[in-house]
């Protein structure tokens, strides 16, 4: 909104129709300044070189799930929602129900693990298996039914990190991002910025080891008192650290409390 404010082109890409239809009447007061795709960002390359919109000036990821999904029946995203289970960005691709179907235990317990950081993703990933849930609810008891109750943890509720596990393997988010930071050195003209908000330790750990190797991560052994590599890369680092939101914005947004903000500007 903003940047559009300031005389901005923007160009917005989701794989949510919803989001496609709701930002253009939202955005409509802005003319041809706005218009959407509905498209995988991990394909941000090919979605902009075919409309011809390539090199941008900036490319701004906003991770994660959005509220209004959270907040739909009918998408499956909430445990906190009854409601098919379903969790996906798009219209293409396995259900989460179909997905635990057809996974086996092993796949589904490593997802859970890895995805979730979930340590009883075996008894977890075992439960789902036996209930086969077809919607939010019988999800959310198979996981209360396996995590001992002694053992549900107190700030969260017993199923979040189960469900974040579920959706991230089902829209293959780690891999859309992963393909988004290797485009951005074609994506972005000199001088274009790269800002990405993320809401999970992995996507961080990402962005962060990816903007390190963009802006020319010194390969030298430690202890050298200066580098001697040679490190050179196209981009530098607008953040050294990851920005969060105040407490005062997650007094305002509960949800933002676990976003982190880094940015990098191509230099060559």
């Amino acid at each position: 909104m903003a940047l559009l404010a300031r005389g901005a082109t923007v160009v917005g890409v989701d794989r949510d129709p919803s989001a496609i239809e709701a930002s253009t009447e939202r955005l409509s007061r802005f003319g041809e300044r706005f218009f959407a795709i509905e498209g995988n960002f991990g394909e941000l390359e090919r979605l902009l070189g075919e409309r011809g919109l390539l090199p941008v000036d900036g490319v701004l990821l906003d991770l994660g799930v959005s509220s209004a999904q959270l907040s739909a029946k009918g998408r499956g995203f909430s445990f906190q929602v009854d409601g098919p289970l379903d969790m996906r960005m798009g219209r293409e691709g396995p259900t989460a129900a179909e997905w635990i179907d057809r996974a086996s235990e092993r796949e589904l317990a490593d997802a859970i693990f890895r995805f979730g950081e979930e340590r009883f993703s075996r008894q977890i990933a075992r439960e789902l298996k036996r209930a086969r849930p077809a919607t939010t609810l019988e999800a959310v008891r198979a996981v209360e039914r396996a995590v001992p109750r002694r053992a549900w943890p107190k700030g969260i509720h017993v199923a979040t990190r189960t469900f974040q596990a579920l959706r991230i393997a089902v829209n293959r988010e780690l891999e859309a991002l992963s393909a988004a930071l290797s485009s951005l050195q074609k994506v972005l003209r000199k001088d274009g910025v790269a800002a990405i908000i993320s809401f999970h330790s992995l996507e961080d750990r990402m962005v962060k080891e990816a903007f390190r190797e963009l802006s020319g991560r010194c390969r030298c052994p430690p202890g050298l008192p200066v580098c001697a590599c040679g490190a050179i890369g196209d981009f530098e680092l607008l953040t050294k650290k990851a920005l969060v939101p105040s407490e005062a914005e997650v007094a305002e947004n509960p949800r933002a409390r676990s976003a982190k903000l880094r940015a990098v500007r191509r230099v060559r």
